[in-house]
């Protein structure tokens, strides 16, 4: 599988529900925290066309929001199993 990055914030449900989605299908990735990061905020602006919308998430060089969190985008997106 490609390298996996969520941009988020510490605050956003959206967030907290992708990354347990993506944990209880032992999906390995990296945790950016755009309000840490001014150049993950930015990313996330272009990625977005302006939108600041977390979790942003990059799968090798795409990007994608899933904002609000949806998991059967997650799956199919990614690629995995809806249900565990």
């Amino acid at each position: 599988m490609e390298s996996i990055t969520i941009y988020s914030t510490g605050w956003c449900p959206d967030c907290r529900r992708a990354k347990s989605f993506l944990r209880e299908r032992g999906v390995e990735f990296d945790e950016v925290n755009i309000e840490e990061d001014s150049e993950a905020e930015e990313i996330v602006l272009r990625a977005n066309h302006g939108s600041r919308r977390v979790p942003t998430v990059k799968v090798g060089v795409r990007y994608f929001a899933c904002s609000p969190f949806n998991a059967r985008q997650l799956a199919d997106e990614l690629n995995l199993p809806l249900n565990r």
